[in-house]
């Protein structure tokens, strides 16, 4: 069955693609350069035009890389051009009824995270080598929103957002953890070291499991190369930091029942989100999707109240949007910081695509088109008294 709907959606796509080709054959633009409030935007090819408004965020995003435009000014100024385009709601005119229903049928009427693609994730991204995560990341390499309510520096704001995820996971020692999505093990080895707890941690990440299994060597943490529909064991308490961005519409719901078998009756689970309820926002990026993160969606937020419907209640909801935009603009500094470092593996196009990838996660944060939760959920209610960290 998963062949012949693979097949389908294969033939969906050439279908799209063809139409969008025919398409841009028709649209003409001329222009070289301009400029608004201190922003110089300047095109050095005029087919950039006509392939934007061909291709929307992903033509953007293309010719960007392609140079067929640039800011004249700092690699900042390019998150500011994002920033602008996503608060005068620039790209609505592209998705005009045609556009929008072939958006649905490439983002939304397939399931994108079968079984057989989830580990596309982690060969696409997670996998590209972990000398160039360490360029960027904090020395813990934790590839999540920090928490700066307390901090005024990358590592300082990584470290109490751990501090916050365990008083909010109300640990005692002897607990049994997992971590879905634990990256490079980071979570894991924190609460073991200063909690007492054993942990699981689970990732579709090859690179990210095997830097874990080395810093947490020694620990009571087992760390495992698998996929989440594969779990079936109890835990007292699982955690997930920004995990479900990766797991899509049409898993949301066997996600939160596996949750609930595996989460003892007592227990809690917590979810570090990145969502929207902004009805002008993409919950998959054409762009993000082709280049960094395929597969991905972003949840509505009335999508995860109706999927944990009758498998859990909601303990506590944190927005942190703001914090992770302070964090994507932490790790461009030093992105741009160390590039020199690791240049020599890599081309300037990569740089421009990932100098892309930064900007634009900032602006949307920043913009606040799209969100970052916290969510506490326990099964059906906690009987004991709960007050969420801040």
């Amino acid at each position: 069955m998963g062949f012949f709907v693979d097949l389908l959606y294969a033939l969906t796509l050439a279908l799209i693609r063809t139409y969008k080709f025919c398409e841009l054959g028709f649209l003409k633009f001329p222009a070289t350069s301009f400029q608004r409030r201190n922003i110089h935007v300047k095109i050095n090819n005029v087919g950039v035009f006509p392939l934007i408004a061909n291709r929307g965020s992903l033509g953007v995003g293309e010719e960007y890389m392609n140079g067929g435009w640039e800011v004249l000014g700092t690699d900042a100024d390019v998150s500011e051009v994002f920033y602008r385009l996503l608060v005068s709601n620039t790209f609505d005119w592209y998705f005009h009824p045609l556009n929008r229903f072939l958006y649905y049928l490439e983002f939304k009427a397939f399931n994108l995270q079968t079984r057989g693609r989830a580990f596309q994730i982690a060969e696409k991204h997670y996998d590209l080598g972990n000398d160039f995560f360490e360029s960027f990341l904090d020395p813990w390499m934790q590839y999540s929103s920090a928490y700066w309510a307390k901090a005024d520096n990358l590592n300082d704001a990584q470290l109490h957002k751990l501090e916050l995820i365990a008083k909010k996971l109300d640990l005692k020692p002897g607990m049994r953890v997992l971590d879905v999505g634990c990256g490079w093990g980071t979570l894991c080895k924190y609460l073991a070291e200063n909690y007492g707890v054993d942990c699981v941690g689970i990732s579709v990440s090859k690179e990210g499991i095997k830097y874990a299994k080395k810093t947490c060597e020694g620990l009571k943490v087992d760390l495992r190369l698998q996929d989440y529909r594969e779990l079936d064991e109890k835990f007292d308490r699982i955690v997930s930091i920004e995990c479900l961005f990766h797991l899509g519409r049409h898993n949301h719901n066997k996600f939160f029942k596996i949750m609930n078998k595996c989460l003892k009756d007592d227990g809690i689970l917590l979810l570090q989100v990145i969502g929207t309820n902004h009805k002008n926002m993409l919950q998959s990026d054409p762009f993000t999707h082709k280049y960094t993160f395929p597969n991905t969606y972003l949840p509505y937020y009335r999508e995860l109240t109706k999927e944990t419907e009758g498998l859990f209640i909601i303990e506590d909801w944190h927005s942190l949007g703001l914090d992770f935009a302070k964090t994507w603009d932490a790790w461009q500094e030093r992105f741009q910081h160390n590039w020199e470092t690791i240049k020599e593996q890599y081309d300037e196009r990569f740089y421009k695509l990932w100098n892309y990838n930064i900007s634009y996660a900032s602006a949307a944060f920043k913009s606040r088109k799209v969100q970052l939760w916290q969510i506490v959920f326990s099964k059906d209610g906690l009987k004991r008294e709960y007050r969420a960290a801040r």
